[in-house]
């Protein structure tokens, strides 16, 4: 054999595991010897808050103030290029064409949950915003978190103006409007963290329900059928046994933003698609990723935890300190918090509080 195809024959399998290596996503080099460009999760390392020159044409015009269509989801794809922007925010009657969640067993999808989901948005009817939101060609979303860091920042009416102000689980708005603003257009929670208290609803907001294990399935079609709590074992706690609202006041969010905040934009451990050690989102979080795909600008608002002040109010509405958090079973809050600094520093999102 000749001494050039000696060479060959070693070489040819060396380049094709380089390529095979390259190309799983673990190198992240763009030419030889070059430093990498993208970290693990495929986020740019070089993070700015500047606009590119094809962003300055599109919204270097727009009077100030004005909403910037796709704005978000522009930033978002230069910093994350494997971002793809379609991913509706709620379950309709099409669900099953969702590809990427009906392997999965919830949270990270539906497998198992069809027929259960099936007759609960028979009975919903509504799969959006609602009319004059879902007529909108540029939608405006804040996030706003529980975070003590929203007491006394009079934030309120800057909230306000949002089109659609997001709230997370049993978070109140009355005796905190000052801070935290009067309108609600959804709430997203799951059963432990739905308010119990039919008075604290607030009127014409969505009913947003986002579900984390089989059973919360099972409860939720309890609560729109106004059915009878049956047996609450399975929740790790207490449960609200009725939702004063009606049916087609009533949303599933799409299991999808949980699956791509944990697995993609965070990094969590996959766990096979199962619930595990540290590899739940918080739902602040997978808020903010629903908003990256549905809303044009996104802002936030008492996202952050300062474990430097351990005497500071863990939520905004208590008297729990920060100290109280320990570790988390379920989540990851020092790799959640890496991926939400990449959204701000990159002026993907605004953050009102500057908590984070």
């Amino acid at each position: 054999m000749k001494a050039t195809h000696k060479l060959l024959f070693v070489l040819c399998p060396m380049l094709v595991l380089v390529f095979i290596f390259y190309s799983s996503g673990k190198l992240h080099l763009h030419g030889w010897g070059q430093k990498p460009l993208f970290d693990q999760q495929g986020f740019l390392l070089k993070l700015d808050g500047k606009l590119s020159d094809d962003l300055v044409s599109k919204y270097g015009n727009l009077s100030r103030g004005a909403c910037k269509p796709g704005y978000a989801a522009a930033k978002m794809s230069v910093i994350y290029p494997k971002f793809v922007k379609p991913a509706p925010m709620f379950l309709d009657r099409n669900f099953r064409r969702l590809t990427k969640v009906t392997n999965f067993l919830p949270p990270f999808g539906f497998k198992t949950q069809e027929r259960i989901i099936d007759n609960i948005l028979t009975a919903t009817k509504n799969y959006g915003l609602g009319p004059e939101l879902d007529r909108l060609s540029c939608k405006r979303c804040i996030i706003v978190g529980n975070g003590g860091i929203l007491a006394n920042k009079s934030l309120g009416s800057r909230i306000d103006e949002y089109d659609v102000v997001v709230r997370l689980n049993e978070a109140p708005v009355s005796g905190y409007t000052r801070d935290v603003g009067t309108k609600t257009t959804l709430r997203i929670t799951y059963p432990e963290g739905a308010i119990q208290k039919s008075e604290r609803y607030e009127k014409d907001s969505l009913f947003v329900f986002s579900a984390f294990k089989p059973l919360d399935f099972k409860w939720l079609r309890q609560m729109i059928f106004k059915e009878k709590l049956q047996g609450t074992e399975g929740f790790w706690k207490s449960v609200a046994r009725y939702v004063p609202r009606e049916p087609s006041e009533m949303r599933i969010l799409n299991p999808f933003f949980i699956q791509e905040a944990a697995f993609q934009f965070i990094g969590l451990p996959m766990n096979n698609g199962l619930m595990g050690k540290g590899n739940i989102p918080t739902l602040g979080t997978v808020a903010i990723t629903m908003a990256l795909h549905n809303c044009d600008e996104v802002a936030v608002a008492g996202f952050g935890y300062d474990m430097n002040t351990p005497h500071a109010p863990l939520h905004y509405y208590e008297t729990v300190k920060m100290s109280a958090i320990k570790e988390s079973w379920t989540h990851n809050i020092s790799k959640e918090k890496e991926f939400l600094q990449k959204l701000v520093k990159a002026n993907v999102i605004t953050d009102l509080t500057k908590g984070i």
